[in-house]
């Protein structure tokens, strides 16, 4: 496959990954009810927690062309939550920190 900004793809987390997403929601939860009453304005990171090995869905924004398949991307992961995490230079492959295309069912 090569990678096209726009296309959706399947990425693998690490566990920093997990454990950036996991840390941002922890630090919502703590904090929720002081930027409710307080009406701060800054987004809090809320959805379910999240494991190295966890896939979720990596829209491209960018391709860095090395050799058609071998191409490495960035972009955005769709997490299941109201946030994303930004990732950069993810080759494509199997584990953690690739991403590949989904499988057909």
């Amino acid at each position: 496959m090569i990678p096209t900004p726009g296309r959706i793809v399947q990425y693998t987390l690490t566990a920093d990954d997990a454990a950036q997403i996991n840390r941002r929601r922890n630090d919502a939860a703590r904090n929720r009810s002081d930027a409710v009453v307080n009406q701060l304005g800054y987004m809090l990171h809320t959805g379910n927690y999240v494991s190295a090995g966890d896939s979720y869905p990596l829209i491209i924004t960018r391709m860095w062309v090395n050799n058609g398949d071998n191409s490495s991307v960035n972009g955005q992961v769709l997490l299941d939550g109201n946030d994303t995490l930004w990732v950069t230079s993810v080759a494509q492959g199997e584990g953690e920190r690739t991403f590949r295309e989904f499988p057909r069912t």
